[in-house]
């Protein structure tokens, strides 16, 4: 299981898409590794182990996702509307830095507590090494464009973390990782056109961008933080307990999204402005929310990306993810929220 997570965790500052990520790639490979130890919902057998499995991944795929901006598709938006909330960029580094220590504690944990409260019926499975050898074998040694694609996204991860002390930004380091695949023609061009969902993330981004920036233009989100600062102020909360409160608030009216994009699009700025107001660092509110807008996802089996897929594989009953799902967002705000904050005071964040 741990060799999934960490694959999966190992990939995601490269794949900015959760949905192709944790939905196109691991749940193959989760489901054709559950299979082969003969764990099938169709016969019966998903509690063997298959169960376990696919809810570990899909929970920690959550994780993962908020532990680098360009680990899902949503964050850059975070950190647009951030800058224009605070005046300030939040840089990958500092994204990736900050979420390192209360996500690595997540990821080893989370498996840990599966295993306690959703354990497999089947505790060892020797067959999964063989199958894995054996699937290897099959693929051969890699290939010249498969060598291009690995180099390819190396520098392209690399230019993300320490561009900015080069003067390269994100998107041209992403722009210089696409040219070395299509000038190598690893990528079409026509392939690129047929990528219809990251076509639609450009085109409700910038719709979603525009519409937070007219929304604090012409005063709606000046007016639902004052007013949601003055029932805090007449709760009588210093910083530390309104920004709990507030950030309870954004995290669990996720129930209420489909999309990460559009909870973070509807919600993100005036949270964000409503938590400065009452006295919260700015940026350690705007990482913390920028962050939670990928955990939240854990709760539901519609709330990100990689949701639908791995419920949709049968495996886990409905009442069983939601429970689950509510149980284990509790150990991350936790984790993130405890943890985090002395992680993030050691650091300089506040």
């Amino acid at each position: 299981t741990y060799s999934l997570v960490f694959s999966e965790a190992l990939l995601a500052p490269a794949i900015p898409s959760l949905a192709a990520r944790a939905g196109g790639i691991f749940l193959p490979l989760t489901k054709a590794l559950c299979v082969a130890c003969g764990s099938e919902p169709e016969k019966g057998t998903e509690k063997k182990m298959g169960a376990y499995v696919m809810t570990t991944v899909f929970q920690t795929s959550t994780i993962t996702s908020g532990m680098f901006i360009t680990a899902m598709a949503a964050n850059p938006l975070s950190v647009n509307l951030a800058a224009a909330a605070i005046g300030q960029t939040i840089t990958w580094g500092q994204w990736a830095l900050a979420a390192s220590v209360p996500g690595l504690i997540c990821l080893v944990a989370v498996p840990l507590i599966l295993y306690v409260l959703y354990p497999p019926e089947v505790k060892d499975s020797p067959e999964a090494p063989v199958k894995a050898k054996e699937e290897l074998e099959k693929l051969g040694p890699m290939t010249s464009d498969e060598k291009i694609m690995a180099a390819a996204l190396s520098v392209t991860v690399a230019l993300w973390i320490f561009g900015s002390k080069f003067g390269v930004g994100a998107v041209a380091a992403a722009l210089v990782g696409l040219s070395t695949l299509l000038i190598t023609g690893v990528v079409t061009w026509k392939e690129c056109l047929a990528e219809g969902p990251a076509w639609d993330t450009l085109t409700w981004f910038a719709a979603l961008i525009a519409m937070a920036s007219y929304l604090n233009k012409y005063g709606l989100i000046p007016w639902f933080s004052s007013t949601v600062v003055k029932v805090v102020s007449a709760a009588g909360l210093a910083w530390q307990p309104a920004f709990l409160v507030v950030v309870l608030l954004y995290f669990y009216s996720h129930y209420m999204f489909a999309s990460g994009a559009a909870h973070i699009g509807a919600m993100y700025t005036a949270f964000l402005s409503v938590l400065v107001a009452c006295g919260a660092p700015p940026l350690a509110s705007a990482l913390v929310l920028g962050i939670f807008s990928n955990i939240m996802g854990c709760t539901t089996h519609y709330g990100i990306g990689s949701a639908p897929p791995f419920f949709g594989a049968g495996y886990v009953p409905l009442a069983t993810w939601w429970k689950i799902g509510f149980g284990l967002s509790v150990f991350y705000i936790a984790t993130f929220l405890g943890i985090g904050s002395v992680w993030w005071k050691l650091i300089g964040i506040y």
